[in-house]
């Protein structure tokens, strides 16, 4: 008998995309619970829920490279906090997304694959430009994750941003 992990791993003919989720109170969030719910409706999606399964940051990083080989698609989802993902998709990528296997000497697991950014943020559109509140596009915010996809040789699709979520009724 195999080493069966944890999680059950979605085989690479039946995976399409792989939608990361990572929101630490998806319970308190409209927008987020929303693209959550859409996204788990619909077929050829593996959805994935960072503070669910690891809610003690307590990452296995083999089952997650083994998620992301699966895929052909990843796709982020998070709010957008502090002009950043929140903690633990951080410490995930940082973990998960090695040197050895996400990019560098042999890393070429990723390459080709597709990475998507799904966010929200609390602030309005107009909020996020030289002139805004903000001083920096979304795509100025994003650019560490375009790197990442760039370093990984992924190729980086325009993120889907939904701006005002705090303003938005359910």
């Amino acid at each position: 008998m195999t080493n069966q992990p944890s999680t059950p791993i979605v085989t690479p003919a039946t995976a399409g995309a792989l939608l990361t989720l990572a929101h630490p109170a998806l319970e308190r969030s409209r927008a987020n619970r929303a693209l959550a719910k859409a996204a788990k409706a619909l077929s050829g999606i593996t959805f994935h829920d960072l503070y669910e399964t690891y809610p003690d940051f307590s990452i296995d990083i083999e089952t997650e490279q083994q998620r992301l080989v699966d895929h052909d698609i990843i796709a982020l989802q998070f709010p957008l906090f502090w002009y950043s993902p929140p903690a633990l998709m951080k410490e995930w990528l940082d973990l998960v997304w090695l040197h050895g296997f996400a990019y560098g000497l042999g890393g070429d697991a990723l390459a080709g694959k597709r990475l998507f950014v799904a966010c929200t943020t609390g602030g309005p559109a107009q909020a996020y430009h030289a002139k805004g509140y903000n001083r920096f596009t979304l795509d100025e915010f994003l650019r560490p994750l375009e790197q990442t996809a760039y370093l990984c040789g992924m190729v980086w699709e325009t993120p889907f941003v939904v701006h005002g979520a705090a303003m938005k009724d359910d």
